[in-house]
């Protein structure tokens, strides 16, 4: 979905800004912070008098709209509960960012100022601020609808969002940040809208078109893409044993951006690509089946992260890859029992068959390792049930070779509020993988099914680089709000962010 929202940022008092809505925080207990002391001062205690007849506590993300309030130039305002000031942290400043967000487009104001990037938060400047505003915004009001033909959601109400700073000084940090927030949620957006369409649009042939589709926009990208028979001669056993049971063409995309001639080697992002996984032959129960068609938003994110770079023109030098194909069972399809080789030779006997995004990865990063020499290659992938029972929907599970590659992720993820959590790779989880028939097995049991998941990808990264995201528990909601979030992309983004930067 486009968002057609205008994001800026200005310096002024509050209560000289005229707009349909004015945002102003309260902590716990109803203490005004700065911007709403303005207000008040200029309304003659008109804040002060609603709030001491306790209809907004100042619990974070609590919201209490008012109107008519006189001495100010905006039409309504809006407060927004931001909690105990000494306990104002990162989460709850994103918190109390998307309550005000969907509160405004719940109520129709299309022109708003919000003064929350005001507020003074530990170890956080300005820029970090207005980003997390900007991206939070864009997020909470972000709707898939586009295949309804009735009871669609309400069109957007916010259409221009001003943020205010401290001071005139703070405007080029906020600009900046804007900037880069605007390109990010642009990115989250695509990733969204790819993982939400059902499967029978988003195959294989789609996500190889979408990459296309960036090529058409943005000169820096060369877009290929590897055809079924092209992967036989390459030798891509274990992709297309996953292919096997389906109609649809796999579909092997590389995606290189080149921003800037002397970027040196790439840094390689590698996307799961199951654009709907029944589990094969080893099908998964019916009851939320549905849901994979969100296998493949280890794909959505490399295109939605590449689409960002390019808006940002980092000087950076990427190749993305994303493995596609359905994982379906037929007369065709790859067995229990079945040996396959893989694209670096060796050989894996597949015990189960829904464990097959490591398969399609595998040959993946042999592919980009021996045509692209990254220094760096991080893959993305919906991997494993058991790092969802591991680290719940928060944290997306972080596996890698190199310290200082998961050190800069798992900053970037703090920074970008889209956090990673590192889980070991050790050599003593190899064993579980020991096959008396093939070089190794696809799984290697219940116990540390995450783990040893990622222990089966190590095999082919050689001496890369190399960080694999499972992104199974962070990728996608369930329930009543059901949809892909666009994780990991922020958290790509920062890191490219600091890589672009020399960081």
């Amino acid at each position: 979905m486009e968002s057609n929202i205008t994001i800026a940022v200005k310096s002024g008092p509050p209560e000289k800004q005229r707009c349909a809505c004015i945002v102003a925080g309260v902590y716990e207990t109803r203490k005004l912070t700065e911007a709403a002391a303005s207000l008040d001062r200029a309304s003659r205690g008109q804040l002060s008098t609603v709030l001491r007849r306790g209809d907004l506590q100042g619990k974070v993300g609590q919201t209490l709209l008012l109107h008519n309030v006189g001495g100010i130039s905006a039409e309504r305002v809006l407060l927004v509960g931001c909690g105990r000031e000494r306990d104002l942290n990162e989460a709850k400043f994103r918190k109390l960012l998307a309550a005000a967000a969907s509160r405004l487009n719940e109520t129709g104001s299309a022109d708003v100022v919000s003064c929350l990037a005001e507020l003074p938060l530990k170890d956080r400047d300005v820029y970090w601020k207005v980003r997390q505003s900007v991206e939070v915004t864009r997020d909470a009001i972000y709707r898939f609808d586009r295949l309804k033909t009735k009871n669609k959601a309400r069109r957007q109400a916010l259409r221009r969002l001003t943020l205010i700073v401290s001071g005139r000084d703070d405007l080029m940090a906020g600009e900046q940040a804007v900037r880069e927030g605007v390109a990010i949620a642009n990115g989250v957006d695509l990733a969204k809208d790819l993982s939400n369409l059902p499967p029978n649009i988003c195959t294989p042939t789609h996500l190889a078109e979408q990459a296309r589709e960036l090529a058409r926009k943005h000169r820096t990208f060369k877009v290929t893409v590897v055809d079924r028979l092209q992967m036989e001669k390459l030798g891509m056993g274990a992709l297309l044993a996953v292919a096997r049971g389906s109609h649809e063409p796999p579909k092997f995309v590389i995606i290189e951006y080149r921003g800037s001639k002397d970027a040196g080697k790439p840094i390689a992002l590698v996307g799961k690509g199951v654009t709907f996984d029944s589990g094969g032959i080893s099908i998964k129960p019916a009851a939320a089946m549905d849901e994979m068609k969100f296998d493949m938003c280890g794909a959505a994110s490399v295109l939605g992260t590449l689409s960002a770079v390019a808006e940002l023109k980092l000087p950076l030098h990427i190749v993305g890859a994303i493995p596609a194909t359905e994982n379906l069972p037929g007369g065709s399809a790859t067995k229990p029992a079945d040996i396959v080789t893989s694209l670096s030779g060796q050989t894996i006997e597949i015990l189960n068959t829904d464990a097959e995004g490591r398969l399609i990865l595998c040959d993946a990063i042999t592919y980009v390792e021996k045509h692209h020499e990254p220094k760096v290659l991080i893959d993305i992938a919906t991997l494993t049930g058991a790092c969802v029972i591991a680290l719940g929907n928060h944290a997306t599970g972080l596996f890698s070779n190199h310290p200082p590659l998961a050190n800069a992720l798992l900053e970037a993820g703090k920074t970008a509020g889209d956090p990673a959590w590192q889980l070991p790779l050790w050599e003593e989880y190899q064993s579980q993988l020991d096959s008396p028939f093939a070089d190794m097995a696809n799984v290697g049991g219940r116990e540390g099914g995450a783990i040893t998941a990622a222990c089966f990808l190590s095999r082919f990264t050689g001496k890369l680089h190399w960080a694999h995201l499972d992104i199974a528990g962070t990728a996608w909601r369930t329930g009543k709000q059901k949809g892909a979030t666009g994780r990991p992309v922020p958290l790509l983004m920062q890191y490219l962010l600091h890589c672009a930067k020399g960081r």
